[in-house]
């Protein structure tokens, strides 16, 4: 699957919103105003960004207080609109490379699920090890907000959870 990357400048606001268990970081999520916001910093000079409205639409109707969330290269102005599907095949990889490594990294994904803060425990993401694919730091800090987002799309509904089973699988499986 190739990669949603948009090249164009960015205006930028720096936001911090610990994570937090769904309810509460979704709330803060709801909170803040429309804008583009840098949300992240990574080891590698990347960062991750979010942008609010974010665009779903459900049924028609726009969400209008969720976000979309990217990986901002402000070296060359890329913006990568990271999916799901790219992160587990991303995550997949990893495990097959490395399966004792992949299952560290899945443990440290369910730790931000659960509304742990990665910056929390960065050490432990920053020892991971592997050769391909993105690094676990942005993996794991961007699904930090999009589980976000699928809290606010979904607060009636699984969510985050939604998502997870097929982590839960993989990781069983290894």
């Amino acid at each position: 699957m190739g990669k949603n990357i948009y090249a164009h400048s960015i205006d930028l606001k720096e936001l911090t919103i610990p994570n937090a268990p769904r309810k509460e970081f979704a709330e803060r999520i709801v909170s803040i105003e429309y804008r583009g916001y840098e949300v992240e910093s990574c080891d590698d000079g990347r960062k991750i960004v979010i942008t609010k409205p974010g665009g779903k639409s459900v049924f028609g109707h726009p969400k209008k207080e969720d976000i979309q969330v990217f990986i901002f290269n402000p070296q060359n102005k890329e913006l990568w609109q990271i999916s799901h599907k790219q992160i587990l095949d991303d995550v997949i990889a990893k495990c097959e490379e490395n399966p004792v490594e992949g299952k560290k990294l899945i443990v440290l994904l369910e730790k931000t699920l659960n509304g742990e803060e990665p910056n929390d425990f960065i050490t432990e993401i920053r020892n991971l090890s592997f050769q391909t694919g993105e690094s676990p730091e942005e993996l794991i800090k961007a699904y930090k907000w999009i589980w976000g987002q699928e809290d606010v799309n979904y607060p009636s509904g699984e969510g985050r959870f939604l998502s997870w089973g097929a982590y839960k699988e993989l990781f069983e499986s290894l």
